[in-house]
């Protein structure tokens, strides 16, 4: 099958949403090449019905191959639904990706995720995954739902595992300087002050500096209360942004002297921070998906505020405004003068590379925040520098 042919095949599927995204298909390994494949992997099996084999077509989404395409060969891999939607997200647009995957179980029957817990049971948990069942968590009902919840707590509580060390010490492990510790390890030692306590023990025959006395930092103590509040932009394009977010939060909630409050928002606004301390059942009860309203949610953030200079407000999304965009700088800006401060991340996940709304992001920095794409290690020492 000739690549205008696989075009003009997308086009006619997809209609308007294949416009801005295939052109020529490419080499091997191009982007259009990776955008047909994956369209191939779901679309192709409405000619293999007519009896015509699709290009690389050998397994559906189950990964099941036909019994005569078991052989060896040079060909890229047979695809899995977790990185089949993986890939989807990845190389197309929220919108096109959004149309694929509502094709996928509506006219395709492709519905292992959401019908069948023994196809979950055999799926390697893996970060990957838990996208997949946070994307059709909605459609699941019964036992798969149950397995489903099984998956996002390993995948979770592995991924807490992992962040919360690196940040528990970029947030509670900075130096103070202003207070000195009797604990004598080489990572505390004051060598400023030390130097300087025994410049008069300097031995100018072995032109050496005598240690009589050292000095030590102590490591921060915080009494003064702060308090977080996290408002979380659940757009289909945040998930990433929404998983750490509600993994970041439990962290936060552990530590001592800091009271975090999280709320999530599309075109309502839910605070959540009564279910902080389970993030599987906070994730499997947030819907994705829908309008923006972050005007509505920083106004709320702001009814929260009771001490502004012991306040942080972390706003985690794209910037795509569904609202007037005033009522959202407005409310920045009003928060900013009171002395909370405002960080606006267009992405928290491990890579932090945003899509977002430039030009709206640099009109809230105009309002007073800060605006950034952290990954969570560098959000926590963001927030180390304001607690210490």
């Amino acid at each position: 099958m000739s690549d205008d042919t696989d075009l003009l095949r997308w086009r006619l599927i997809l209609g308007r949403f294949a416009e801005p995204q295939l052109g020529s298909c490419g080499g091997p390994g191009s982007q259009q090449s990776r955008m047909d494949r994956v369209l191939d992997y779901l679309y192709g099996r409405e000619y293999g019905g007519r009896g015509v084999r699709s290009r690389g077509q050998g397994a559906g989404p189950g990964g099941n191959l036909d019994a005569d395409t078991r052989h060896g060969g040079q060909g890229e891999s047979v695809l899995s639904v977790p990185e089949w939607i993986r890939q989807v997200r990845e190389l197309f647009p929220s919108d096109t990706a959004e149309i694929i995957q509502r094709h996928a179980l509506d006219r395709y029957g492709m519905t292992e995720l959401v019908t069948d817990p023994e196809v979950l049971k055999k799926l390697e948990p893996s970060y990957d995954l838990l996208k997949a069942v946070l994307t059709f968590k909605g459609m699941m009902q019964g036992e798969v739902l149950e397995v489903a919840r099984k998956i996002v707590r390993q995948v979770v509580e592995d991924l807490r595992r992992k962040l919360a060390k690196d940040i528990r010490q970029a947030l509670w492990g900075r130096l103070n300087k202003q207070r000195r510790s009797r604990l004598k390890v080489l990572r505390n030692l004051d060598w400023r002050r030390t130097i300087r306590a025994n410049l008069k023990n300097y031995d100018r025959e072995r032109k050496q500096l005598v240690l009589g006395s050292l000095h030590f930092f102590s490591r921060v103590d915080h009494h003064m209360p702060w308090h977080i509040i996290m408002a979380v932009d659940c757009s289909g394009s945040m998930l990433d942004s929404v998983i750490y977010s509600a993994v970041m939060a439990g962290i936060f909630k552990g530590l001592p002297a800091l009271r975090v409050s999280l709320t999530a928002f599309d075109t309502r606004v839910i605070d959540l921070s009564d279910q902080i301390d389970d993030p599987t059942e906070l994730l499997m009860s947030v819907h994705l998906g829908g309008g923006t309203d972050i005007g509505g949610a920083i106004t709320y953030c702001e009814s929260l505020v009771r001490t502004p200079t012991r306040t942080i407000v972390v706003l985690v999304t794209d910037f795509f405004e569904g609202s007037d965009p005033h009522i959202m700088l407005g409310a920045i800006k009003r928060l900013c003068e009171s002395g909370v401060r405002v960080l606006g991340l267009a992405a928290l996940d491990a890579v932090a590379q945003p899509a977002y709304d430039r030009d709206m992001a640099e009109r809230c920095v105009a309002a007073g925040a800060h605006v950034a794409a952290l990954t969570p290690q560098r959000l926590a020492q963001w927030l180390g520098t304001i607690l210490s």
